[in-house]
């Protein structure tokens, strides 16, 4: 079975200028957001059904259809102002231990669902997060001087709260093939610009020359408050990639984090059995991706709409 789940726009209480946002981490954002919207979920099934139950049965609050579950039931929340007020971005996590073959349909089922979220046909930005990177580990020019060059607020890093992953690297070739994928998104305009996460000097250097549609931005996680290593920035520069920092973990829903989320112990959903419980869902669950969405009111500087879906597998044991 397939399970679908949404935070709905997290920015649903009222919007940000972007210059006020806070930087919390991506995977805390992601938790107590889920968290968050399953708790609405479920107190609206409860007021609904005249109960006081602090967690319903998972069934009266979220949707069924064919072999995916929906958690919560969703529904689409459109951009309230014509598509060209807008700048969308979509970053796309691909997870540790999730064959490299299926990115091809888990990359338009993710575009698919943030366009229906917000009602549009395309997206300005897609940026890609594949597994195991690590832009510290992987550019061994990051130990030479570097220099302050982006003027964005101090971010937390890495090392500040994510979980980690044995996930090793890929190969350049195994990313360009799911590179093919985003090609073929722009090439119908689905989305104007295609971006990378993570990638230093040396794997630029060797996936530039096979990229058919070069990247327009590297995001990157780095540790000193914004210190870009130079030989990136010169490097960057050379091939007109903007640099941008973030505030995302790779591993941003590990297996035992979404469990904790879906289960019936603490401060589970119910979704999940627990020992000895016959009410939840059975099974192993396995993440298989997470997909966050930012639209941005371009002549104010606000964000309108922002939120994540993610999805897992859940199989019989």
């Amino acid at each position: 079975m397939k399970l679908v789940l949404s935070t709905s726009n997290i920015m649903s209480v009222g919007p940000s200028v972007i210059r006020r946002q806070t930087f919390e981490k991506s995977n805390t954002e992601l938790t107590s957001a889920l968290r968050a919207n399953f708790t609405s979920h479920q107190q609206a099934s409860s007021t609904a059904n005249g109960t006081s139950t602090p967690t319903p049965f998972f069934r009266t609050w979220t949707t069924q259809q064919d072999s995916t579950l929906y958690i919560p039931t969703h529904t689409s929340s459109a951009l309230s102002e014509p598509r060209e007020a807008y700048d969308i971005t979509v970053k796309l996590f691909y997870l540790p231990n999730v064959p490299a073959s299926t990115r091809c349909a888990q990359t338009k089922e993710a575009i698919d669902l943030v366009l229906r979220e917000l009602g549009t046909t395309s997206i300005d930005l897609l940026i890609v997060s594949f597994p195991g990177i690590s832009f510290d580990a992987d550019d061994e020019d990051s130990d030479s001087e570097p220099e302050p060059t982006l003027s964005t607020p101090p971010i937390i890093t890495s090392d500040g709260g994510c979980p980690e992953s044995d996930a090793q690297p890929e190969d350049i070739a195994t990313m360009i093939t799911t590179w093919k994928t985003l090609e073929k998104l722009q090439e119908e305009g689905v989305v104007s610009k295609l971006g990378i996460s993570e990638f230093g000097v040396q794997r630029l250097n060797k996936f530039l020359p096979q990229a058919k549609v070069r990247p327009s931005v590297d995001q990157i996680n780095v540790r000193d408050c914004c210190v870009v290593p130079k030989p990136l920035i010169l490097y960057a520069r050379q091939e007109k990639i903007e640099l941008l920092t973030h505030n995302d973990c790779t591993n941003v829903l590990p297996k035992g984090t979404l469990r904790d989320i879906l289960g019936s112990g603490g401060k589970g959903a119910g979704v999940l059995a627990g020992e000895g419980d016959n009410e939840g869902l059975k099974g192993n669950i396995e993440p298989q991706w997470v997909v966050k969405y930012t639209a941005v009111v371009k002549d104010r500087g606000v964000v309108e709409s922002k939120g994540y879906f993610a999805v897992a597998e859940l199989r019989e044991s």
